[in-house]
This record gives structure tokens, C-alpha cells and sequence, in this order.
């Protein structure tokens, strides 16, 4: 039987969304990130490294919520399988507008342990093979689950407004607005889980120039949970937080034996 050519592309799309999310970023990308009232307003969502990644169509079964909001207001995206972009809608009224997009859990298999110690190495859990191991746990064959959450910032007409919790399990919250605020110091944020600060942890910055040149760097936040992300005009900037968590189950033929919470923010600092 012969498969449409849309409907082929599909299938691939959702096998490599699954094979290759977690190894990498997930964050969403506006195509533009400053937009006037009434015009098209999209984004993907991506999965990639270095702010280079493949856009993915919208899932269903892969998203827990996808949701626009402005101040006090939230609207739900409507999007439909497959989508892609996976937001495309017209643009609101002026303001801040927060994108807001939590995924499902996903599961990954490890067949290496170097690959789980690379990982939890790199976001800054380097005693994570030790607590592995001494709770007896395989260096093969153990599974983890993750859940990503991805906020955007974008300015509609002039852009005013703020940031703020959205809710989410863990989030980056901008503590200044990228699009009216000066910048001159930097932007501040705030790193959080269960609504609560997280302090001393790693925000791994991925800054985009016009050129598409990416700089990577990392900075901690302090003990409010707070930091000072340096921007430079016409950049694009993904932030990263990881949280890992032990999942309780020593036995991984029960299930997972480790949980990972994503938590991106995203915006683009004016020219």
C-alpha cells in the first residue's frame, strides 16, 4: 500500500521527535519575535543543540498544554495534529505576549551508562552515577522520563508587560522585559520549581547573533534563585534549566528510576 507523502513525513517526524528529544534542547521558536496587531504570529517547536534544531508538528499526545498568555488572560492555542508550525495564529492585542508550551512525558532507555554520565555531567548533576550506583541500579537498560517546559517572550505592537509564573512545574521567569525595559545591565531572572526558587543552579545560555553564530555559555543563579542573563541587541536567546530527580523506584523493571523537568525560556533582545 503506498503512503501519502504527508502522512510519511509525519511518522518520521514523530519517530525522530521520540529518538532525539532528550539528548537535546526543546524550546519554542518564533519565526518572528516582534509582531504588530493583526498580523501572523507562529512559531515551532524545536528540538536541536545550539538554537539549530529540526521544527517538530503539533502532538496531541505529546502536549499537556499550549497556551497564549497576556497578563491575567490565557488562551489556548488551537492547533491540530500535525500542524507545523505548530502555532500559527494572528496576533492580539499590543502587550506581552508569554507562549507557553508543556509537553507529555516522554521516556528514554539507557543502554550506556557513559551516556547517562555525559548527560547529567553536563547539566551540572556530576554526583548523579554515584547515587545510581549506590542505590543499586544497572548500568544498562534503566529508564528515565522527562517533561519539557517552554515559555517564549514576544512583543505585539509595543510590547509592554511583564513576564510572570505561569504555572508551570518549573519555569524561567524574565524579571524585566526584553522588548521595553533597559537592557544596558542585562537581563534578570528567576529560576523555578514547584513555585519555589531554585538556588545555586545551572542556567545554560545559547545566544544566536544575526549571523547565526551561537555562543554557548553558563551562569548560577544566586540564593533567591536569581540571575543576570548579559543580552546584546538583535540576539536571539534560549535559556536552559534541568531539573533530575530521583524517582523513588529502585527497580527499574517496575519503571523509571530517574525524572528530568526541562524548563526553556526563549526571546530575541531588540536591535
Amino acid at each position: 500500500m503506498r503512503i501519502k507523502r504527508p502522512l510519511f513525513w509525519f511518522l518520521g517526524a514523530l519517530i525522530a521527535f521520540v529518538h532525539t528529544a532528550h539528548a537535546h534542547e526543546f524550546w519554542v521558536s518564533m519565526d518572528e519575535y516582534q509582531v504588530e496587531t493583526g498580523t501572523p504570529m507562529t512559531a515551532q517547536l524545536r528540538v536541536g543543540e545550539n538554537l539549530k534544531g529540526v521544527g517538530y508538528p503539533y502532538i496531541p499526545d505529546r502536549a499537556t498544554r499550549f497556551d497564549l498568555v497576556i497578563g491575567d488572560t490565557v488562551t489556548p492555542v488551537k492547533a491540530r495534529l500535525g500542524d507545523r508550525p505548530a502555532l500559527n495564529t494572528v496576533a492580539p492585542e499590543d502587550g506581552l505576549v508569554i507562549v507557553v508550551h508543556e509537553t507529555s512525558d516522554l521516556n528514554l532507555i539507557y543502554r550506556d551508562l557513559d551516556k547517562f554520565r555525559n548527560f547529567t555531567t553536563h547539566k551540572d548533576y556530576p554526583d548523579a552515577v554515584d547515587r545510581h550506583l549506590a542505590r543499586g541500579l544497572p548500568d544498562t537498560g534503566f529508564k528515565e522520563t522527562y517533561r519539557r517546559y517552554a515559555k517564549a517572550l514576544v512583543a505585539v505592537g509595543d510590547g509592554a508587560g511583564a513576564d510572570r509564573e505561569v504555572g508551570l512545574k518549573t519555569e524561567i521567569v524574565a524579571l524585566a522585559n526584553p522588548y521595553t525595559d533597559d537592557l544596558s545591565g542585562g537581563l534578570p531572572v528567576l529560576v523555578l520549581l514547584d513555585g519555589e526558587p531554585r538556588r545555586n543552579t545551572q542556567v545554560e545560555i545559547f545566544a544566536k547573533s544575526p549571523d547565526g553564530a551561537v555562543q554557548v555559555s553558563q551562569i548560577r543563579t544566586d540564593d533567591t534563585g536569581r540571575a543576570v542573563v548579559k543580552v546584546a541587541p538583535g540576539v536571539e536567546y534560549l535559556l536552559d534549566a534541568v531539573v533530575l530527580e530521583d524517582t523513588g523506584n529502585d527497580d527499574p523493571e517496575q519503571g523509571a528510576v530517574w525524572h528530568s523537568l526541562w524548563a526553556s525560556l526563549t526571546f530575541r533582545a531588540p536591535q
